[in-house]
């Protein structure tokens, strides 16, 4: 469930009269997603003509995403797009705007992206997927904006305050292991790596493909300026397990790596900073997935993600021989 504001099928026909769009001809609330509302729409084109129709994303934005931060975001993908990057851009209007209002909620409409998310990765595609972040930072290289990581370890030891000993209602003894780990996490962090602007989400539901070829990548509302080998590293955590953190899949791990290297490279001191990443990104899903899993009701329509599906990614990464990390 991730449509939260419903709009009737006239508001967004008068919505898409603001731009070279063509009328409604179809909408479509898409199920997949936390942290808007989104709407697959299909129109008639520019022309006006039956049939000859265009498709859509119509995105309204909830309370989890901060209005001042959408310009961020448009001329990031715009950055991206004009370098190559399979991104979704965001679409101006007549008079050249690209936020607009909605239902009361800011609003943004689109381009839509072929391809589908793959639930289940192969070697080859998380190759392909490893290649894209590749291509993703070296396309980002001169972008001037910045945003802070609002989920960098400082946030990280914020939540875990939020959370406090609630965490024991997920499993005994969450948390002082999560203390431990932060604690760890202060002693080892890398400070002096690259930094860069990071996807910072870039799971499998947020990558597009057909067969083995990535058509476009998406969701970049979690996007941030941070170490640029910590991006590899939440895409590591989300590609080489099972959903439940139960299964490594060595074989996509190595792929994974390899096509990052391939299409942008790493540094000798990112590979040994890797594993610390690999922690790093664990814990922040654990976390994140732990304050919504205590604080969103049994029966709420939104489907609560288990934590402990990156508790045991976090256990795997710190007892893992490092040169397996990256198939090395």
């Amino acid at each position: 469930m991730a449509v939260y504001t419903h709009v009737p099928a006239e508001d967004i026909d008068a919505f898409l009269a603001r731009y070279d769009a063509g009328r409604l001809v179809s909408a479509k609330g898409i199920a997949e997603g936390v942290e808007n509302s989104n709407y697959l729409l299909e129109t008639t084109g520019p022309d006006g003509q039956a049939g000859g129709g265009q498709r859509y994303i119509l995105t309204l934005y909830e309370k989890r995403v901060d209005e001042a931060d959408l310009p961020f975001f448009m001329d990031l993908l715009d950055h991206l797009g004009a370098r190559g990057c399979r991104v979704p851009r965001f679409i101006a209007d007549r008079d050249g705007r690209r936020l607009q209002q909605l239902a009361g909620r800011p609003a943004c409409l689109i381009e839509f992206l072929t391809g589908i998310s793959v639930t289940e990765p192969t070697p080859a595609q998380a190759r392909a997927a490893g290649a894209a972040l590749g291509s993703l930072h070296k396309a980002a290289q001169g972008f001037a904006g910045e945003r802070r990581n609002a989920l960098d370890k400082a946030g990280w030891h914020a939540l875990a305050a939020r959370c406090g000993e609630d965490l024991d209602q997920i499993q005994p003894g969450l948390a002082p292991r999560v203390a431990d780990e932060l604690a760890w996490l202060d002693a080892h962090w890398p400070g002096d790596l690259p930094h860069s602007v990071i996807h910072a989400d870039l799971f499998p539901d947020n990558v597009l493909m057909l067969g083995d070829e990535v058509t476009g990548l998406i969701d970049f509302y979690f996007s941030c300026t941070d170490v640029r080998a910590y991006d590899l590293a939440v895409t590591h955590s989300a590609w080489c397990f099972s959903n439940d953190g139960a299964t490594w899949f060595g074989e996509r791990a190595a792929a994974l790596g390899a096509g990052y290297a391939e299409a942008h490279g790493l540094t000798e001191a990112e590979r040994a900073a890797f594993p610390a990443l690999c922690r790093g990104a664990a814990l922040r899903f654990l976390l994140t997935r732990a304050y919504d899993w205590i604080n969103t009701p049994a029966d709420a329509l939104v489907t609560r993600k288990d934590p402990l599906a990156y508790l045991r990614r976090l256990d795997f990464y710190a007892k893992a021989d490092p040169a397996e990390l990256l198939g090395a």
